[in-house]
């Protein structure tokens, strides 16, 4: 009878919506599980690293805190990023400047810009600038041409960069003294117009903006398994990078644009 049939195909249709509906469910469930996963995981690390930072830089550790926070735009790396690398070398910085975790602070958060600054002005992959900088923590100068500053990888190489330093400022720099080489290194990198390039391609290039979009949601990642505050502020950041804030940028502005030209070009075939 047509009532049969029409009970057989309602139900199969019924059947099929619920085999798409349980399908969906899964696929939906497993990206959850997936993102719980990463942010328990980033959340470990960031207790870690917090911990790291506050035995290096006691008092002044909110204000690496604070620095590490806003890296997504600054540096273009997560907070869990900059504070790995900064806890790698900070033992000989603040050596080298006396025991000042204030000035430690700022410096290596200078130190932190100038490698990204480096690493996207010069097109050096940021892990090999990093080595660099960590080598220069032990006073070992082999990977000093990382930089592509004109120099070589050798400790007479890394005399001649203060020393052109020393021209420039008018500071004599020490080799033996760690905040004197970072210190060197930003004089001549922002002779050569490197400085500033992370946070200007950050607002301005898809590059420059997909990073910090990256780095700010590895910071959401965080703020998600450890609750607080702070979760606000991180997807907060995260939109800016996305959408754009007062004062432009964002991912989407930076790459419509370009898909709108591209459609434009393909349009006249």
């Amino acid at each position: 009878s047509s009532g049969g049939k029409f009970s057989s195909a309602f139900g199969s249709a019924m059947g099929k919506i619920g085999a798409v509906t349980a399908t969906a469910f899964a696929s939906v469930s497993a990206v959850i599980l997936t993102a719980t996963k990463k942010a328990v995981s980033a959340f470990a690390d960031y207790e870690q690293l917090v911990g790291g930072v506050e035995t290096l830089f006691k008092s002044s550790a909110s204000t690496v805190q604070e620095y590490a926070n806003r890296a997504y735009k600054t540096v273009g790396l997560s907070a869990n990023e900059y504070m790995s690398t900064v806890t790698s070398f900070s033992a000989s910085l603040l050596k080298s400047l006396g025991g000042d975790t204030q000035k430690a602070a700022d410096v290596a958060d200078m130190a932190m810009q100038d490698m990204s600054d480096n690493a996207n002005k010069m097109g050096t992959d940021m892990a090999s600038i990093q080595t660099a900088y960590q080598g220069f923590a032990k006073q070992n100068y082999t990977m000093l041409d990382n930089l592509k500053l004109g120099y070589g990888g050798t400790k007479s190489e890394m005399e001649r960069l203060l020393a052109d330093a020393t021209k420039i400022s008018k500071v004599k720099y020490d080799i033996n003294n760690l905040n004197d080489v970072y210190q060197a290194i930003h004089v001549i990198q922002t002779e050569m117009g490197i400085t500033g390039t992370t946070a200007k391609e950050a607002m301005t290039t898809i590059s420059g903006s997909a990073n910090a979009v990256k780095a700010a949601w590895q910071n959401v990642l965080v703020t998600i398994a450890g609750g607080g505050p702070g979760l606000k502020e991180a997807v907060d950041n995260l939109l800016e990078t996305v959408f754009g804030g007062p004062n432009g940028g964002g991912l989407l502005n930076n790459l419509l644009p370009v898909v709108q030209t591209a459609i434009n070009g393909i349009g006249q075939f």
